[in-house]
């Protein structure tokens, strides 16, 4: 695509309870601007881009510092890169965020941390040199990899398993309900929402609507999935339908098939051709 580039990797087997995919986006412009859609926790490296601002939904904003964590979202997140520049990052699933950050994710809820301030900004130092040096493609998602196995800290079983029951939970059922995810975890009501503000950064019911959206937009995109096909996903009607995709992408379904952003076009096509090699969590949203 003009003015950008964007590649993922699909983690080894050894991180892939920690990471849903590495990418390695460039920007040649002077100025990129576009929105991302809610999704999963974020570690980024930002190699050049001084100055890059994110706002996030609720209309804060927060510069994107050299190597920082961005915390799950919720809603759309406008992104302003300053060219040319380099993102190389990964996104940073719940058992990962128990493994690398240990913080409650809900207190990153739709913002930004320096890396500096939770892990060895030596190490994070060293890593920026070697991503620099790093010839191609392979050899920058290679420094990515090793990154992660040295930063892992804790052990993070009992956040995976969840992780897993959860993830399950939200694939496997358009409008999933609590009393399944209850049945499946032998965990309280209560208990649930309190682990999931802590893994994801929301409680599940609002998950269940911002997985719902994204594969409907997803399925919508790289489908082109009918309108009674989309609502039977567990949409009340059209207008419930348009509410929820421009909350969780910043797109009506409209502009989904018609003008999708840049990044939009990008990452769903992308993610979607990696059906079968990640979690439907990550490849159908």
């Amino acid at each position: 695509m003009p003015g950008l580039r964007l590649d993922y990797a699909v983690p080894s087997p050894d991180l892939a309870d920690y990471v849903a995919l590495f990418y390695d986006f460039a920007v040649e412009d002077e100025v990129f601007a576009d929105v991302e859609r809610a999704g999963h926790a974020q570690f980024r490296f930002m190699l050049g881009g001084e100055g890059s601002v994110y706002t996030f939904a609720d209309g804060v904003e927060q510069d994107a510092p050299l190597a920082h964590f961005r915390g799950a979202t919720t809603g759309v997140t406008r992104i302003r890169i300053l060219g040319p520049a380099q993102v190389l990052g990964f996104g940073l699933l719940p058992g990962g965020w128990a493994a690398m950050v240990g913080v409650d994710a809900a207190g990153l809820l739709n913002r930004r941390i320096d890396a500096g301030q939770l892990l060895d900004p030596s190490h994070l130092a060293r890593t920026v040199t070697a991503l620099r040096e790093a010839d191609d493609h392979p050899a920058r998602i290679a420094v990515l990899e090793s990154f992660v196995r040295e930063t892992v800290r804790a052990e993070a079983g009992a956040a995976v398993a969840f992780m897993r029951s959860v993830d399950a939970w939200l694939s496997d059922d358009p409008s999933p309900d609590m009393a399944s995810l209850i049945a499946g975890t032998g965990l309280s009501a209560r208990q649930i929402e309190r682990k999931c503000n802590a893994l994801y950064g929301a409680p599940p019911k609002l998950l269940a609507r911002k997985y719902r959206a994204l594969r409907a937009a997803v399925a919508l995109a790289t489908a082109g999935e009918a309108l009674p096909d989309l609502l039977a996903r567990g949409f009340y009607d059209q207008s419930h339908l348009i509410r929820e995709l421009k909350q969780f992408t910043g797109l009506t379904p409209r502009q989904i098939l018609e003008q999708p952003t840049l990044l939009a076009q990008a990452t769903m096509a992308q993610r979607s051709a990696l059906a079968g090699q990640v979690h439907p969590i990550t490849s159908a949203t």
